[in-house]
């Protein structure tokens, strides 16, 4: 088998845009044309799902471009579906790129007969053939630990702390949240990283999806204050959480969400609240209406991914993309 010589990209149809924008970060990384391998997913008239790849794969090191957002079990199917396409196609090596990984909110038994579906998804992708991941922002850390292959978390914090330093003129007054107890490390990573103080919303339920009582740990008066999170589904605890800690006396509120899920009525929520701005990354393709919002941003993840799409196949260090000074140059002229 020859050895392996180029990365080659392949995308199913969730976030087609995001993978588009790899390439081409690739491509200028590289100084050479890096394009998607063309590949036909369709479905049957019951809606199976149908995968061909066009081109050679044999002995290739492949990575697939597809995050597992809304419709979730559509998405998953089309990612298995591909990895088992490229295994029997004799690929060297097969790492799934996904930006969100859906399914992660059920990480563990949290009352009787429920399941721990994060396990199961990372059953099955193994079991399709998939041999190394790369995801952004888990929902929870430990979901690593339900793979026998090698997992590559990477963070969305450094982009935020380079958005927020271009566009806050005075990091003083900013204050940095945690919409819940869960969430600190996440806060406390990106408030180090700006070098700015830490408050947490401590939330209450009276049953799940459904807040009972909001209270703020830490004085916000005459803040701008930066609340951070892994997603925003429906947006109703967010901006809540948002409310209260206007109430409190901060002078205005930030959002900033690795993942966009914005289900329902969230956009149209996020629309009417009281938050200046809402910054999303591309890890979910944004919809009409998100794009469209006038308190909503958008934040390219592309430059990320590329870089360590192109670490792990050279075998240089992934986790040197967490730091600023490593970042910093791939996001000049971005952000």
């Amino acid at each position: 088998m020859p050895t392996v010589i180029e990365p080659k990209l392949i995308a199913g149809n969730a976030n087609r845009p995001l993978a588009e924008a790899i390439a081409r970060r690739m491509s200028l990384y590289r100084g050479m044309s890096v394009g998607l391998v063309e590949t036909r997913v369709e479905r049957f008239n019951d809606q199976e799902i149908f995968v061909e790849v066009f081109e050679n794969v044999r002995g290739e090191d492949m990575f697939v471009i597809q995050p597992t957002s809304n419709p979730a079990n559509d998405n998953l199917m089309e990612l298995l579906i591909m990895a088992d396409a490229l295994r029997r196609s004799s690929a060297s090596r097969i790492t799934a790129v996904i930006p969100y990984f859906g399914y992660a909110r059920q990480d563990r038994r949290t009352k009787a007969r429920t399941p721990i579906t994060a396990k199961l998804v990372a059953n099955m992708m193994v079991e399709a053939g998939i041999e190394r991941i790369l995801t952004l922002d888990l929902h929870a850390a430990q979901i690593q630990g339900f793979f026998d292959i090698p997992v590559d978390n990477l963070y969305a914090s450094p982009i935020f702390a380079l958005d927020i330093q271009n566009q806050f003129d005075n990091l003083e007054d900013v204050m940095v949240i945690s919409p819940d107890v869960g969430g600190v490390a996440r806060a406390r990573e990106l408030a180090k990283r700006i070098n700015a103080p830490l408050s947490i919303v401590d939330k209450r339920r009276e049953k799940p999806g459904e807040i009972a009582e909001m209270t703020v740990i830490g004085d916000v008066t005459g803040k701008k204050c930066i609340i951070v999170d892994d997603m925003c589904d429906t947006a109703g605890t967010l901006c809540k959480a948002a409310e209260v800690i206007m109430e409190h006396g901060a002078t205005e509120v930030h959002a900033y969400i690795s993942h966009g899920v914005m289900s329902g009525p969230a956009v149209e929520r996020i629309t009417n609240s009281v938050l200046k701005t809402l910054v999303l990354t591309d890890s979910i393709q944004p919809t009409g209406p998100v794009s469209d919002a006038p308190n909503i941003r958008v934040l390219p993840t592309a430059p990320m991914f590329a870089q360590s799409i192109l670490n792990i196949w050279n075998g240089t260090s992934v986790s040197s993309l967490f730091e600023t000074e490593t970042l910093g140059p791939i996001y000049e002229g971005i952000l």
